[in-house]
């Protein structure tokens, strides 16, 4: 399997994109994620495939200019579908499944079956959950830098304490994520970038 390269991507990102606005928000959250994601992989050591825990991250987000309209407006009603709909654009362009699941195995902690039917959530109803160490990578890297504007960092606890208004379990999925990836130093990429730390 050839794992897009960056510049690829980029194009990717560039067609898709609503403006350039949008581009530059979500592209620069990606490419975040993208040094997050490797800062983790190099403190702990991981023999991961870094080509694709690089494209996953890069590719992550792409669904969410489907969501915004001829305004520049962000859908935050429908958000929760950007990663179903990131899979499609994908699917349509012709990358592989095990490229295409980082669209949509990323939201929150993974989203099962049953998180759809008991909060009746608008999603077709199947698991989106990560099983690859890549995905699981690639889903907790996100959960430390936000797209709000303006973006910000996210501390673990900040994200831990979010993540239990989803339930017990996904506390106890995160707690686990957090102890076999460690905690990322995110201070230095913060003040990188000019974004910051809650």
């Amino acid at each position: 399997m050839r794992v897009p390269r960056e510049d690829e991507i980029r194009v990717l990102h560039e067609r898709y994109a609503p403006s350039p606005e949008v581009f530059d928000v979500v592209w620069k959250h990606c490419a975040i994620v993208c040094e997050i994601a490797e800062r983790i992989m190099d403190g702990a050591g991981l023999d991961l495939d870094r080509d694709l825990v690089r494209a996953g991250c890069l590719l992550h987000d792409i669904g969410v200019y489907e969501l915004y309209d001829a305004t520049g407006q962000l859908d935050h009603t429908s958000y929760i579908l950007h990663g179903v709909l990131g899979h499609e654009i994908l699917r349509h362009e012709g990358l592989p499944e095990v490229i295409r699941r980082f669209c949509s195995r990323h939201t929150g902690v993974g989203l099962t079956r049953d998180d759809i039917e008991r909060q009746r959530l608008p999603l077709p109803l199947d698991d989106y959950v990560a099983e690859s160490l890549e995905e699981w990578l690639v889903m907790y890297a996100d959960k430390f830098h936000s797209k709000t504007n303006p973006p910000v960092f996210v501390s673990a606890e900040s994200y831990a304490a979010h993540v239990r208004r989803f339930g017990e379990d996904k506390v106890t999925i995160f707690k686990s994520m957090r102890e076999y990836f460690g905690e990322p130093e995110l201070g230095p990429i913060a003040d990188r970038h000019g974004h910051a730390l809650v």
